[in-house]
């Protein structure tokens, strides 16, 4: 474990004003890309392609401009990750927001494919693009100015108010949208669909007055003095590639399977079940919720036994609710399919919530913002952006839904494999 002893304490009161923040950027940038994905799962299918396609090919090809963001983002990790190893945190961190406001708005402002063609999706596809450009730069800041403010013992409850962004954007997003459904599906097609995006307006601006109120990452700081003479992308594939590839493999369920058991669920259950999508919807918000609760509670108890004990624990967790998750759909009833779609999103925390602290303990700090942004986000691009495809393609496929159970199950053990060799670095004696 290497050591740098030229890092000091952060102050009191740094830790609970970094991850406030953290928490805050982040709620805001994955509501804007969830709010993208639940639209692709409910209307973007009938609203940007060509009428007369089947459902099923219709949220395919929803689905394929929804990776378009995915693959953008180890792209925005690589440029913003450079911004802040040199030039700092704080600052990638004010223009990735801005960035993500302004693509995400201008979604809702889009014509549709029966107003302007071939043109409605290409726009689409192009600020799907801006939006994968921006969260692919904000994830790995917002993580380490948490992470990096935060005293050695505490960094993974810290970090984790950063995980906090992706179920609190998630639960704004299916929760606007299911207030949305609730006018009905023609109010939801012609506008009802565009209010979200509007809406990210408001949040953009409440995040930068939070966020131009932190101080800088006091790790930074110290590490800008000594000017590193090498590019840090360079540095990183240098001396950090097996750190690289081990966090890649260690992120699948993290960053993939929770794409399995939201979007592409929500498409499941509604076009192949046919599903109450009001009543999906609302289970989801309540997972959601249950996961806002539960990220937090699993990321203080990594920091009492460990972090890797409790995400493979939750990879254990998942893999014993992957068939249960998808079975209780058919029939299961109400009450089971709040209830299993909760429990899963309660592992799922436990495989997401504690892989901040994890990941920042994996790289030294000259290089560690390019480090983790393209260990996390080539994972979500590789995992994320192509497992709602893929669990489509077998599922038209096979005309089952158990090639994607297994899917999942083999996430989960790439994951723990991959855990169990990932090093680890510590910025204080």
């Amino acid at each position: 474990m290497a050591a740098n002893p030229h890092v000091t304490s952060p102050p009191a009161a740094s830790p609970r004003k970094a991850a406030a923040a953290a928490f805050v950027g982040t709620t805001i940038e994955w509501y804007d890309f969830y709010v993208y994905a639940t639209a692709a799962s409910l209307v973007f299918g009938r609203l940007f392609f060509p009428a007369g396609t089947t459902p099923l090919v219709g949220v395919m090809a929803s689905f394929a401009t929804y990776a378009v963001g995915f693959f953008a983002r180890p792209l925005g990790g690589l440029v913003f990750g450079h911004f802040g190893d040199r030039v700092g945190r704080k600052s990638a961190l004010v223009v990735t927001l801005l960035m993500m406001g302004v693509a995400t708005f201008a979604v809702g402002l889009l014509p549709t494919y029966a107003a302007a063609g071939v043109l409605a999706p290409a726009l689409l596809v192009l600020l799907r693009f801006v939006q994968g450009l921006a969260v692919g730069g904000e994830w790995g800041g917002a993580v380490l100015m948490a992470v990096e403010h935060a005293p050695e013992s505490r960094r993974t409850f810290y970090g984790s108010f950063a995980q906090l962004g992706n179920p609190s954007g998630a639960l704004l997003a299916t929760g606007f949208f299911s207030v949305m459904s609730g006018f009905g599906d023609e109010a939801l097609l012609s506008w009802g669909w565009r209010v979200p995006f509007l809406a990210s307006a408001v949040l953009v601006l409440v995040g930068l007055v939070i966020r131009l109120k932190v101080a800088e990452s006091p790790v930074f700081t110290e590490v800008s003095r000594s000017a590193p003479a090498e590019l840090p992308v360079r540095q990183a594939l240098r001396s950090s590639w097996r750190g690289l590839l081990l966090g890649i493999g260690a992120l699948p369920v993290a960053v993939g399977g929770y794409y399995v058991v939201t979007t592409f669920l929500l498409a499941y259950a509604t076009t192949e079940l046919a599903v109450e999508e009001q009543l999906l919807l609302n289970a989801l918000s309540v997972a959601a919720a249950v996961e806002l609760v539960s990220t937090v509670l699993v990321s203080w108890f990594g920091d009492r036994v460990g972090a890797r004990r409790v995400v493979i624990a939750g990879l254990a967790g998942v893999a014993l609710l992957a068939a249960p998750q998808f079975l209780v759909l058919d029939g299961g009833g109400t009450a089971m399919i709040f209830l299993v779609i909760a429990v899963m999103r309660l592992v799922m925390a436990a495989t997401y919530g504690p892989m901040s602290a994890i990941l920042a303990e994996m790289f030294p700090p000259a290089a560690r913002y390019t480090s983790i942004s393209l260990a996390y986000q080539v994972a979500g691009a590789i995992f994320g952006g192509l497992s709602p495809l893929a669990c489509t393609a077998l599922l038209a496929a096979t005309g089952s839904v158990l090639p994607v159970v297994a899917l999942l199950i083999a996430m989960c053990a790439l994951s723990t494999a991959c855990l169990l060799k990932a090093p680890r670095h510590t910025d204080t004696p």
